[in-house]
């Protein structure tokens, strides 16, 4: 079931962007069990994960924006979740990407979080925004890279410690081109 909210559903070349739903929780359950969550608060046991995935949705009823389900057109399949993200003491407005196994690797990351930044800046209203990667996970900071975002600082975090704070293109600089070094 789809919560009652206002989510919009965003699509690109292969995704549908879609409302967050009860039955994506077998996918996250299953990934918060294993080793590959550790960038992102796991390994998880399932009844935190159920607690994670509605967090997810009520941050959309306090914010009005947040995470949502990434849905590949083709076949259905849950592929993790990319979206917006400022939770009360988060440092600044985030864009952040969380992929199931079976989701690495195919460039979706990138692909749903351009649409989910021209969400943010085209309807949202945001100059800027921010990524919090791992200093470990070097994908995400690639992906992060792909997207035209650069390494700004350090950041202790009270929860997850070292943090790397990775800067986005503002609006202003996307418009003057500034996304052809990465096109």
């Amino acid at each position: 079931m789809t919560p009652a909210l206002d989510i919009p559903v965003l699509e690109t070349e292969r995704l549908i962007l879609r409302a967050p739903r009860e039955s994506d929780f077998e996918h996250e359950r299953e990934f918060f069990a294993t080793e590959g969550s550790r960038f992102v608060g796991g390994p998880l046991p399932a009844h935190r994960v159920w607690r994670s995935l509605a967090m997810l949705i009520g941050h959309w009823a306090f914010r009005g924006y947040g995470f949502w389900a990434l849905e590949d057109k083709e076949s259905g399949t849950y592929q993790g979740r990319v979206g917006l993200w400022f939770p009360e003491g988060w440092i600044e407005r985030e864009i952040g990407w969380t992929l199931m196994p079976h989701g690495q690797g195919n460039g979706y990351a990138t692909e749903a979080a351009l649409a989910a930044r021209a969400h943010a800046y085209d309807v949202l209203g945001w100059d800027t925004a921010i990524s919090e990667i791992d200093p470990k996970n070097e994908a995400s900071k690639a992906v992060a890279r792909r997207l035209g975002a650069s390494f700004e600082k350090m950041y202790d975090d009270p929860e997850y410690g070292p943090i790397e704070i990775w800067r986005h293109l503002a609006p202003t600089d996307l418009e003057n081109g500034g996304m052809e070094a990465y096109a």
